[in-house]
């Protein structure tokens, strides 16, 4: 009896009925029914058709793994009901791609769909020390000792073979899947250790609902564009098409339409169900992509089983006959078939091998019920934010090579600390250059960044001096600029990407939130994403661009847990910073974003016209300036603090200037320079000085960091502090001198301090 054309199942049609209970019922009932005998056992180690590379002994191999992932699906259900598991989106219908987890190496980097279930298995098995099953069971369980995660997630992912985990937004994951292929060549071009096989190749799997995201359109069409000019992107794109996301239809045909013809893509489809056809078409499609070092995209025809979710009722959405005619259509049943017509194992064989794994994953899920969960706020935080002050600041304060910068900068007196003092752009561009003489893995790019040397000119000159591919252009396409820092982070890289500007950073927020800022959470610190992310920022460009060129608003960066926020105003500080930068990406893998205000990149002077007092000698090479360590102007001042950042620095330096010559008062200037962790504790104790704080905010009133600062004067400074904020409006910027009704200026600033230094305490 075929399993594809009849089941013999009953027809129930109640919408409580568990489907879970049925496609489990159908494996068995089909069992039952079998009832064409068995001829002498078969050879296993002859093909299971003619022309296959599929041996009988490899095949119950990977029926065991897609009986293991079933039963993990059926086990979720269990565990949820039972309030011990907290996670039932399955892998059911999907089995077939335990061939890639099969036939892909324990190096290839995997990331990975969450219907992966029977890939994890298979790739699970390549660690003799590791049992996939209890590890899945642990993950589900939220158990403190589940070996991906540490309890914070279920998720696929293994350190040791190299299965990072996605928890994030669909096809988030894809852009850093491109990166790391494309950064697998980068890598040997500037002759970095990878720390993976040279001929590693990158499998990034994916829905065919997902395939219609925007970050999936970006990543696809970025290995597309690198192979299309002869560049090396070893990575296979997987697409499980199903038919569904959730509950919306893919048209009939859609994906083979879309992706069968595209320009430097390498098309493969087979039948996900069929597992013999599934293995020698992704053995094929693997082989290819390992030795011509092309994108691939392998399309699974597959079926969904059991809903989207424990809690998706089916047939809400589809039409009974259309929920039974797909679960007869599942591959464990055509699995079991071949396994039976190939006299591999009798009927008894099966149902002992289906019922054993089932006891397997029923008494891992009872093990894994019973460890401990993540039980204090301390744990659940613990890998988000690594940071190690001594490491980090001897990393920062360690210089590079003296003669390495000799041969980099041409002679003694070329060296950036024996020339005159400059301005912000130029310093940070002499830190650049210092930092890549440092890390001879560390990569500049983005829009412009390389001849051009960017829209300010900050890297100039980079790309002359560091040839190899360490400074480059990329795609207009911010969502990839921040997957390829991630790739190549992961393959062991240091990349300083350039967003153009602040507004544009928006166009990709998920790929700091979601993904690069999110890996060592949701890894238990496994996996990082080192980086720091430079962005032209802030506003007062006297009126040019408009918002896109004058975003004053970094609250979407304040927001991201994990993430370091810098902002410079001088530069001296940039340069310095910059170095503590590189160390905590280095010692911690954090991710930084160093925000660069575009106002202040230019400007050498403060008080007065060709007065030169907004242009510093550079730095020493081994000098830095700690995380969260802020810079005080006027320090013997008493009468007013005023609390600020950016291009608020030299505007409340001149307020407090006019301050004293109009009132006699005299304000102490703090520069926060590092916006995220704030720095309570130096807040508070510089507070404890004063009577009075004003807050200088760039920013908007609401959602910028002055709500933050005075928080933590309320929590933590002295009792009866008087304290104003002056901040820019609920606004986007508009253009032209119009644009000065919106921002702060030094006449609020002023206004706001002479108030301030009038009221006396309520």
């Amino acid at each position: 009896m075929s399993a594809r054309s009849d089941t013999g199942l009953a027809k129930p049609g109640a919408r409580a009925i568990n489907r879970a209970t049925i496609v489990d019922r159908n494996f068995l009932d089909f069992l039952d029914s079998w009832d064409e005998p068995v001829e002498a056992p078969a050879d296993p180690d002859a093909a299971m058709r003619p022309g296959s590379a599929l041996t009988g002994r490899v095949f119950l191999e990977l029926f065991r793994y897609q009986i293991q992932s079933r039963h993990l699906d059926l086990v979720a259900r269990e565990m949820r009901a039972r309030n011990e598991g907290f996670y039932t989106i399955g892998s059911s219908g999907h089995e077939g791609n335990v061939a890639l987890g099969f036939l892909t190496r324990g190096d290839d980097p995997a990331f990975l769909h969450y219907r992966s279930g029977a890939f994890m298995m298979a790739r699970g098995a390549k660690d003799p020390a590791a049992d996939p099953v209890y590890d899945t069971a642990l993950s589900l369980a939220a158990s403190a000792e589940d070996p991906i995660s540490g309890g914070r997630h279920k998720v696929w992912g293994n350190r040791k073979l190299w299965v990072p985990p996605q928890t994030s937004t669909i096809a988030s994951h894809l852009p850093k899947a491109v990166g790391a292929a494309i950064a697998l060549e980068q890598a040997r071009r500037i002759r970095v250790a990878t720390p993976v096989s040279e001929d590693a190749i990158v499998i990034c799997s994916f829905g065919d609902a997902s395939a219609n995201h925007s970050a999936a359109a970006g990543a696809l069409n970025a290995a597309q564009w690198t192979s299309f000019q002869g560049l090396p992107a070893p990575i296979l794109f997987v697409c499980e098409d199903n038919g569904l996301g959730i509950s919306v239809k893919t048209p009939r045909g859609w994906i083979e339409a879309d992706f069968r013809q595209r320009a430097g893509l390498d098309y493969f489809k087979t039948d996900g169900l069929d597992l013999v056809d599934c293995f020698d078409v992704a053995r094929q499609a693997i082989a290819h992509c390992r030795a011509t070092r092309r994108p691939g995209f392998l399309h699974l025809d597959l079926r969904r089983l059991l809903g989207h979710a424990g809690t998706d009722v089916e047939t809400d959405y589809l039409g009974l006959a259309e929920v039974e005619s797909t679960e007869a259509c599942d591959p464990l049943l055509l699995s079991a078939e071949a396994a039976l017509e190939a006299g591999l194992l009798d009927v008894e064989g099966v149902r002992s091998l289906y019922e054993g794994i089932r006891e397997q994953a029923r008494d891992a899920a009872r093990r894994a019920a019973r460890t401990p969960r993540l039980s204090t706020r301390e744990q659940v935080v613990a890998p988000l934010a690594p940071y190690h002050a001594d490491r980090v600041n001897k990393e920062a304060a360690r210089p590079p090579s003296p003669e390495a910068r000799l041969r980099a900068f041409g002679d003694e007196t070329r060296l950036p600390e024996n020339g005159p003092p400059r301005h912000l752009s130029l310093l940070i561009n002499r830190a650049l250059h210092d930092l890549m003489i440092k890390y001879p893995q560390m990569t500049v790019f983005g829009e412009d960044v390389a001849q051009k040397g960017g829209v300010y000119t900050v890297t100039s000159g980079l790309a002359r001096s560091f040839k190899g591919n360490r400074v480059f252009n990329t795609l207009l396409d911010e969502t990839t600029i921040l997957g390829m820092a991630q790739g190549q982070a992961t393959m062991g890289l240091l990349p300083f990407p350039e967003i153009q500007y602040l507004a544009y950073f928006h166009n990709a927020c998920d790929q700091i939130r979601g993904e690069a800022a999110s890996l060592q959470f949701f890894s238990n610190g496994q996996f990082s994403n080192p980086m720091v992310m430079r962005i032209a920022s802030l506003g007062y460009q006297k009126g040019f661009g408009g918002h896109f060129h004058n975003d004053n608003s970094f609250t979407a960066l304040r927001d991201i847990p994990g993430l370091v926020i810098a902002c410079p105003s001088r530069g001296d500080d940039a340069a310095m910073m910059l170095r503590t930068c590189a160390a905590l990406a280095q010692v911690d893998g954090r991710v930084v974003a160093f925000m660069e205000p575009i106002a202040l990149y230019m400007t050498k002077d403060l008080y007065a016209e060709k007065d030169g007092r907004w242009q510093f000698p550079y730095p020493a090479p081994d000098s830095f300036v700690p995380l969260g360590e802020p810079r005080l102007y006027h320090e013997d001042a008493r009468d007013l603090l005023v609390i600020t950042y950016g291009n608020g620095v030299p505007m409340s330096l001149r307020t407090a200037g006019r301050l004293e010559s109009v009132t006699g008062k005299r304000a102490c200037v703090m520069d926060l320079r590092w916006l995220k962790p704030l720095n309570v504790k130096a807040i508070a104790e510089y507070a404890g000085r004063f009577d009075r704080v004003l807050v200088v905010d760039e920013g908007r009133r609401t959602g910028g960091i002055s709500e933050e600062i005075f928080t933590a004067l309320d929590e933590h400074a002295a009792h009866g502090l008087q304290k104003s904020r002056v901040t820019g409006a609920d606004t986007f910027i508009p253009l032209g001198e119009a644009a000065n009704l919106v921002l702060l200026s030094e006449d609020e600033i002023f206004e706001a301090a002479t108030a301030l230094l009038e009221s006396t305490a309520g």
